[in-house]
């Protein structure tokens, strides 16, 4: 078996016009596809910037994301930017909080979280 590259990041949210505004918007992802899926109660969006993808599945009712303490499985997702303090400029000036720039004990590189409208840690990274 061989994989190939990542194909997609799944992501719930509760908030249809706030992950709209937040992943198109802010972070400059643009729509693919939507579709409703009566059965499931939710709709999907198909999201893509550059070679990543984005499904984002809007379901108002789902439990909240645990992040402190942080529970098991998908810890965060990481965009490699050019410049953090850069993009953390820019993202300041459309309402998105970053906590301060700090590096990389490894890589010495400067890095930043931001969190989606429903907590999910997104890391920027140069």
């Amino acid at each position: 078996m061989e994989l190939g590259t990542l194909h997609h990041i799944a992501i719930v949210v509760s908030n249809y016009a706030k992950a709209k505004d937040f992943y198109m918007t802010k972070l400059g992802f643009q729509l693919v596809s939507e579709y409703d899926r009566p059965v499931k109660h939710d709709t999907v969006m198909m999201l893509v910037a550059g070679n990543v993808q984005i499904e984002l599945f809007v379901r108002p009712n789902s439990p909240s994301r645990l992040s402190y303490p942080e529970a098991l499985g998908l810890r965060h997702i990481a965009f490699q930017v050019n410049d953090v303090a850069q993009t953390v400029i820019e993202l300041a000036e459309l309402g998105v909080k970053a906590e301060p720039i700090r590096h990389d004990e490894f890589t010495g590189k400067a890095m930043t979280f931001i969190q989606d409208p429903d907590g999910q840690p997104i890391e920027l990274h140069e």
